[in-house]
């Protein structure tokens, strides 16, 4: 089964262009003749396979995103981890979650779930809920060896992810996976992101950086772990889409807002 993947955002926390910031990086994201591939907003893709949506994060551009891409559907969303960059545009599922005869599935580890919960909590409270609140539950993600969900056909495999002091959720989903906010792979992990065809993975900058991979980092990974692609996400305003691709080896490029990419995901088509 085919599915394709859409960057709905590539940028980092802070978005590009950054707010207070002259560099040329942030000139040409802000330059209607500048790279428009240079504009990113908070990271987040979507996937669409069989006849389902599934999101991996929802980050406070969201609203914009799904304008951008037309999306009008979205049957289940996966969480990486709980910062602001990744959660905030939750709110946002409410129209969508109305469309569904159930609520709105939500999987994330349990720190992931208890900031959730906290941040919207006017969502999950049981008295005087207001009737326009998303229509959404909440499901803890396995954290043990082997920790996946199965979900309309599709393995999502949990693949543990050292984001500074914390370990955060990446996934594998058949032929690819989304690894983001990675300073490391936890060392179980990379037998877990072996035979790719598409990884995507963080390099925030080119220097080091105590929470994030780096530019030369990422592309070290990739070379150890061998995928046929590779795509960059959760990039600052350090990095210039076109003179940072020409130095990239061919199998790595930088993702920008709005890509897709077609990729297996299932050997089978969903029922």
């Amino acid at each position: 089964m085919q599915a394709t993947l859409t960057f709905l955002g590539t940028g980092t926390s802070m978005g590009v262009p950054t707010l207070g910031c002259g560099c040329a990086v942030c000139r040409s994201a802000m330059d209607p003749n500048g790279d428009p591939r240079n504009r990113r907003t908070r990271p987040s893709v979507r996937l669409e396979y069989g006849r389902h949506v599934v999101l991996i994060d929802t980050g406070p551009d969201f609203h914009a995103q799904a304008l951008r891409e037309g999306v009008d559907r979205v049957d289940a969303v996966f969480y990486t981890h709980h910062h602001a960059d990744h959660i905030l545009g939750m709110d946002d599922l409410r129209p969508l979650s109305f469309k569904l005869p159930h609520d709105l599935p939500l999987y994330a580890d349990e720190p992931t779930v208890e900031v959730i919960r906290r941040v919207f909590s006017y969502t999950f409270r049981t008295v005087d809920r207001y009737p326009t609140s998303a229509r959404v539950q909440l499901h803890p993600l396995p954290t043990g060896p082997d920790a996946h969900v199965d979900l309309f056909g599709v393995r999502f495999q949990r693949v543990p992810v050292i984001h500074g002091r914390e370990i955060i959720t990446g996934y594998r989903f058949g032929s690819a996976a989304y690894i983001t906010d990675m300073s490391d792979l936890a060392p179980e992990s990379v037998a877990l992101l072996q035979g790719l065809d598409v990884l995507i993975l963080d390099a925030l900058r080119r220097e080091p950086h105590p929470s994030h991979s780096h530019l030369d980092k990422s592309v070290a990974m990739v070379e150890m772990l061998k995928p046929r692609r590779a795509f960059f996400t959760h990039m600052s305003h350090d990095l210039d889409h076109g003179a940072t691709e020409a130095v990239l080896p061919e199998n790595i490029r930088l993702a920008y807002d709005g890509l897709k990419l077609e990729f297996e995901i299932a050997p089978e088509a969903a029922e």
